[in-house]
C-alpha cells in the first residue's frame, strides 16, 4: 500500500510538472512583451533642386583659383576667383597659404602667455575632448569640423610636449618655415585677373545647363516629365566659373504617392540627402498632380544652405514626415472591444446621464491568471505592427512590459 502510494505521488507530481511547463511554453508562444521602439514616417524619391542661379563667365584665358568654397556667402564685389596663367603658380600660392597657416600656430605655440596659461592635466584632458570631437566630425561629414578640431589638438599636444619639456622649442622648424617662404614668395606672381561678383549671393563652382530652365518662376508651369528627364550633369564648357545663386531660399520638386492625402501644402517635414546624414528642416510649398494622386508632384521650400546642398542637380531624397516613439504592437494582437458608456447629455431633451456604447481599439493582456483588455493609441502604422502612444497615468492604456495576448478567442 505504501508503494502504490508513493508512485502514485509521483506520478501526479510528473503530471503537474508536465502541466506546468507546457503552459509556460504555451503562454510564451502566445504572447509578446510591449516594448518601446522608433519608427520613421517617410517616403524616397527623385529630388531636383531649383534655385535662382545666375551662371559666371570669364574669356578662358589661363587657370582658375578659387577663393570662395560651393555654398559661401559673396557679398557685392567679392572676389570669387583669380586667374593665373599656369597651375604651377597656382601650386605656388596654395603652398605658401599652407605654410603660412602653419607658422601661424607654431608662433601660437611658443607664445609664454599660451605655456603659462595651462596645466598638464588640464591639456591632456583638452587633448581628449578634441580626439571625441575630431572623431564625431568625421563620422558625421562635417570636414570643416574635423579640419578645426585636428588644428586645435595639435597645438594642445606641441604644447604639452613643451611644458613637459619633451621638446625644448620650436625654432628650427619656424626657421625652416621662413626659409620656405621667402623662396616661394620670390616665385609668386600676381593673378592676370580678378573675378568679382556683381550681387550678393552664394556661389557654386559649376554650370549645368539648367540654371535658366529651372528657377522660381518656372515652379507653377513644372510637369511631371519635366522633373523626369532633368539629369545631375555638369557643363565641360572652359569659360564656366561658375554661378551666383540668389537669395537664401530655394526649391526641391519630385514626384510621390499622395493618393491618401498624407501630405498637405504648409506642413514642416524634414529632408535627408543620399550623399549627406545631415538632415535639412522644409515646408511643403505645392501639391498637385496631373490626375493621378498615386503620382502627385510635391515641391518643398528651403532656407538652409551648405556644400552638400549644392553638389548636385537631383539626388535621392529621403521626406521625413514624423518621427515616432511609442509601444510596439503587433498588428495581429489588436482587437476592437464595444463597452457601454455612461456620459452626460447636453441637448434640450436630455435627461442628465445617459448611456451609449463605445468602441475601444486595444488588446489583450496576460496578468498573471488573468486575461485583461488594454486600451492603444495608435501613432504609427507600420507593415505588420504599430506603435502606441505611452499613457503612464491612465492603467486602462498598455503599459511597458505588459505580455501581449497574439491569439486566443476574444
Amino acid at each position: 500500500m505504501v508503494k502504490i502510494l508513493r508512485n502514485t505521488v509521483l506520478v501526479l507530481f510528473l503530471v503537474i510538472f508536465i502541466s506546468i511547463v507546457y503552459n509556460f511554453r504555451n503562454r510564451e508562444s502566445d504572447t509578446e512583451s510591449a516594448l518601446i521602439a522608433e519608427a520613421t514616417a517617410s517616403v524616397e524619391f527623385k529630388g531636383v533642386f531649383i534655385r535662382d542661379e545666375t551662371p559666371v563667365t570669364y574669356d578662358g584665358t589661363g587657370v582658375i583659383s578659387y577663393n570662395v568654397s560651393d555654398g559661401g556667402k559673396l557679398g557685392k564685389g567679392t572676389v570669387i576667383a583669380e586667374v593665373y596663367a599656369s597651375e604651377d603658380q597656382i601650386g605656388v600660392r596654395r603652398e605658401i597659404e599652407k605654410l603660412t597657416k602653419e607658422l601661424e600656430i607654431l608662433k601660437k605655440i611658443q607664445n609664454p602667455g599660451t605655456q603659462e596659461s595651462v596645466q598638464p592635466a588640464a591639456l591632456a584632458e583638452n587633448i581628449k575632448e578634441d580626439y571625441r570631437n575630431l572623431v564625431l566630425s568625421r563620422d558625421t561629414g562635417n570636414y570643416e569640423g574635423v579640419s578645426a578640431a585636428a588644428e586645435t589638438m595639435l597645438i594642445q599636444l606641441s604644447t604639452y610636449q613643451m611644458i613637459t619639456s619633451e621638446v625644448e622649442n620650436f625654432e628650427p622648424q619656424i626657421a625652416d618655415l621662413n626659409a620656405r617662404l621667402t623662396e616661394l614668395k620670390g616665385q609668386e606672381s600676381k593673378p592676370l585677373k580678378t573675378i568679382p561678383s556683381d550681387s550678393s549671393a552664394y556661389f557654386v563652382s559649376y554650370c549645368d545647363g539648367y540654371e535658366s530652365r529651372l528657377s522660381s518662376k518656372t515652379l507653377d508651369k513644372l510637369t511631371i516629365a519635366d522633373i523626369d528627364e532633368v539629369t545631375d550633369s555638369r557643363e565641360a564648357g572652359g569659360n564656366v566659373v561658375g554661378k551666383l545663386v540668389d537669395g537664401y531660399c530655394w526649391y526641391l520638386a519630385g514626384v510621390i504617392d499622395n493618393s491618401r492625402k498624407e501630405y498637405k501644402v504648409g506642413a514642416d517635414v524634414q529632408i535627408r540627402l543620399a550623399s549627406s546624414a545631415e538632415t535639412f528642416d522644409a515646408e511643403i510649398y505645392d501639391i498637385r498632380d496631373e490626375g493621378d494622386p498615386s503620382r502627385s508632384i510635391i515641391i518643398l521650400s528651403c532656407s538652409q544652405f551648405s556644400y552638400d546642398l549644392v553638389q548636385h542637380r537631383t539626388e535621392t531624397i529621403e521626406l521625413i514626415r514624423g518621427e515616432y516613439r511609442g509601444l510596439k504592437v503587433p498588428r495581429e494582437a489588436i482587437r476592437f472591444v464595444t463597452d457601454k458608456e455612461t456620459v452626460t447629455g447636453t441637448g434640450e431633451e436630455s435627461t442628465g446621464e445617459e448611456t451609449e456604447e463605445v468602441s475601444s481599439k486595444g488588446v489583450y493582456i496576460r496578468e498573471g491568471e488573468q486575461i485583461e483588455f488594454k486600451k492603444i493609441e495608435v501613432i504609427y502604422e507600420g507593415s505588420d505592427y504599430v506603435l502606441s502612444a505611452i499613457h503612464e497615468e491612465d492603467s486602462s492604456y498598455l503599459a511597458l512590459y505588459d505580455d501581449i495576448l497574439l491569439e486566443g478567442d476574444d
